[in-house]
């Protein structure tokens, strides 16, 4: 049996925000059923004991996020949510009381572009749910800044990120200034089970672009695998339109069906080899980041 270091779910691909950096699905907005997220369960279990709820979408606006919670630790996984961040407050005592949540990840960039008056309301809700989280769990927190330009050599983010900085110094008392600590892509630890990431916005993979390399590396079927909100079950969390799809969940009979088929075996020996052949994993940048990396090691999008 395949092991995978984490399962992404979509559990809904419906957002509250419109991103610059994430553009909306094409895929009929939907959420997904208590009975099907049921189903996914029992034919992953044993394949990895990790769920990322998101692909595309803010999985906090699910309505049943609590039921999805309380199954998945019935069931033995753990969960990490990546969020926007905009209904940590209003989520606060379900979040901060449920056993199966291991990490929660939030893009603090989603809201950069916001009036400043909403970015202070946003940031002190923030900071306060991350103290409370530290105080009451063990919730492992991420904050990311994902939003730098590498052709900028003036680059805007860069002093917007500062800003940002400060005010999480403050919030969370850190005795040190957060932008000396900061290297790019790489997340540092900045207080008890908080961390901070700072790094170049990706764009996502899109087929009807021009073909980006032919070589190169993924860990797409190898560390993780997807399954968007309709069944559809892709290699990786950046095929949020299910361009790859190698199958439909809810229509087989086992897991295996679909990770173990010839598509699927295709694709993972091609990387072994540093051949891409998907066509969209062709036009993928993120995936240039793996290059020149061992199999066993490296960083995944959350």
């Amino acid at each position: 049996m395949k092991k995978f270091k984490r399962v992404y779910i979509e559990i809904t691909n419906i957002c509250n925000l419109n991103c610059s950096f994430c553009p909306p699905t094409k895929r009929a907005r939907a959420f997904m059923e208590l009975e099907a997220f049921e189903s996914i369960l029992e034919k992953i279990k044993g394949y990895s004991q990790y769920l990322y709820l998101h692909v595309k979408g803010e999985p906090l606006l699910h309505p049943e996020l609590k039921g999805f919670l309380e199954m998945s630790f019935q069931k033995g996984f753990k969960v990490n949510i990546t969020t926007n961040g905009t209904r940590l407050h209003e989520l606060k005592e379900l979040l901060l009381t449920q056993p199966a949540i291991r990490q929660i990840s939030i893009s603090l960039q989603s809201f950069e572009h916001q009036p400043t008056s909403l970015q202070k309301e946003y940031m002190k809700q923030v900071l306060q749910f991350i103290k409370e989280a530290r105080e009451r769990t063990q919730i492992i927190i991420e904050l990311r800044l994902w939003n730098l330009e590498l052709e900028k050599v003036e680059d805007p983010a860069y002093l917007r990120n500062h800003e940002l900085l400060k005010c999480i110094e403050q919030g969370l008392q850190l005795p040190k200034e957060l932008q000396e600590t900061l290297c790019e892509g790489k997340g540092v630890k900045i207080a008890e089970r908080i961390y901070l990431s700072q790094s170049y916005e990706f764009e996502w993979p899109d087929i009807k672009r021009p073909v980006i390399s032919t070589k190169g590396f993924c860990y797409g079927l190898r560390q993780q695998v997807a399954i968007l909100v309709d069944g559809t079950v892709v290699p990786c969390c950046l095929d949020s339109e299910g361009d790859l799809s190698l199958g439909n969940i809810f229509e087989v009979d086992s897991f295996e069906e679909i990770v173990e088929s010839s598509t699927a075996t295709a694709l993972v020996e091609g990387f072994s080899v540093r051949e891409v052949v998907a066509p969209l994993c062709q036009r993928c940048g993120y995936r240039l980041r793996f290059d020149g990396v061992s199999e066993g090691f490296g960083a995944n999008k959350d």
